[in-house]
């Protein structure tokens, strides 16, 4: 990049404390134009300081979009539909969002003739490698401007000196700011860093902003009733919903009774081992129910199948590979199989706890006639007895030749 002087950037910006001494860092380095980018996936956050902050700084071009809906409906229902977790727990909150972000990068370059993208992910973490393999994926020829790789602000107390040498206003409490970084959206909330990076210290509970603690919640239950058509849930509680609107009331409900926290260490792409605390309530409610539903409408080696290929559907998604050919082949199987995913599931929620009570579908495999304990003239057990002996068969052999 040291040979390359960009004219116009497209600029992921959040308004916060790193994108803002990127912006002007960008402006300084390179005396080029910015375009700055932010995106509304539900993060909770007053977007129009952003604005304010982009103009103050000379920003021209100003593109505030709000693409929730668009993020739960093309990004988080698809990765859902293969009830996907990485490493056996993580939902994959911050993962899923990356993709959709890169899309909108690259094509706002496109629209304003911009040469060049940047991004404020780290070079020690994940987002930097999603971001910028999906850019790469959908417009080979870009190029990126990854300022923590390149400067040597590499402290927040020089993030901060530099902001006040240029004048830069900084968030109101910055210095004191929490012993943690969060990224939100609409499917999570992800704590990282500082206090959080001994995995035997346990979290704060004022740090939790989306779930009550589990012994907080409500002495009652709950409960809660999720359609599903084609494998996506379309309804709660008999409402038909938006995706959007859908997860955010699925949050409501999960958050109030304690659900969807996490605490994990993870295998980041780069290569090390990172501690996380992640909220995920709606998305909980969501995984439980749809697995749910499958019981009952997919075959077994269709299911089967899908729960061999999930773990590397979630890893393709977590390391950054979303518009990869792989990952599109995946999404093409796993949708095949969602055809009659169909039906209601009924959610007892109490005490950090989602149970499933209750599934129906039009579509239902489940044949009380076959599964009862009962007298019934469809099932004839002998039958059995010849199915273990054919299975017995190797097993037997190998015992009598030992």
């Amino acid at each position: 990049m040291a040979d390359f002087q960009p004219k116009k950037v497209v600029l992921a910006y959040s308004g916060g404390l790193d994108t803002s001494v990127i912006l002007r860092w960008l402006q300084d380095t390179y005396g080029c134009e910015v375009v700055t980018f932010t995106a509304d996936l539900g993060q909770g956050e007053e977007l129009a300081p952003a604005r304010a902050k982009a103009e103050m700084l000379g920003v021209e071009e100003i593109y505030i979009e709000d693409l929730r809906e668009e993020f739960v409906r093309d990004f988080v229902f698809p990765m859902f539909r293969a009830n996907t977790v990485y490493e056996g727990t993580y939902l994959l909150g911050t993962s899923i969002a990356r993709p959709l972000i890169a899309k909108r990068l690259v094509e706002i370059a496109r629209e304003t003739g911009a040469d060049a993208i940047s991004h404020g992910a780290t070079g020690k973490g994940n987002d930097q490698v999603r971001f910028e393999l999906n850019a790469y994926a959908l417009e080979p020829g870009i190029r990126i401007i990854a300022p923590w790789r390149l400067w040597d602000l590499n402290s927040r107390e020089k993030l901060i000196d530099y902001a006040e040498k240029h004048q830069i206003p900084i968030p109101r409490g910055k210095r004191g700011e929490p012993p943690y970084s969060t990224d939100a959206n609409l499917l999570h909330i992800s704590y990282e860093g500082l206090a959080l990076e001994d995995p035997w210290t346990e979290p704060s509970e004022e740090m939790f902003t989306r779930s009550v603690a589990p012994e907080e919640a409500p002495n009652q239950p709950a409960y809660v009733e999720i359609d599903f058509e084609r494998g996506d849930p379309v309804a709660v509680d008999g409402v038909k919903l938006s995706p959007a609107n859908l997860l955010i009331r699925l949050n409501e409900l999960a958050g109030a009774h304690g659900i969807g926290r996490l605490d994990l260490v993870e295998n980041r792409f780069v290569g090390m081992k990172s501690r996380g605390v992640y909220e995920t309530p709606g998305g909980t409610l969501l995984l439980v129910a749809h697995r749910a539903i499958e019981s009952l409408t997919l075959d077994r080696g269709a299911a089967h199948l899908k729960d061999e290929l999930m773990p590397r559907y979630a890893e393709l998604i977590y390391n950054g590979f979303w518009f990869a050919p792989e990952r599109s082949m995946l999404q093409a199987l796993i949708d095949e199989s969602q055809k009659r995913v169909t039906g209601t599931v009924r959610l007892k929620l109490f005490k950090g706890a989602a149970q499933v009570v209750g599934r129906k579908s039009p579509h239902s495999l489940y044949d009380p006639q076959l599964a009862t304990f009962e007298a019934d003239q469809v099932y004839d057990q002998k039958d059995a007895e010849g199915f273990i002996k054919l299975n017995a068969l190797r097993l037997r052999t190998l015992a009598n030749r030992r």
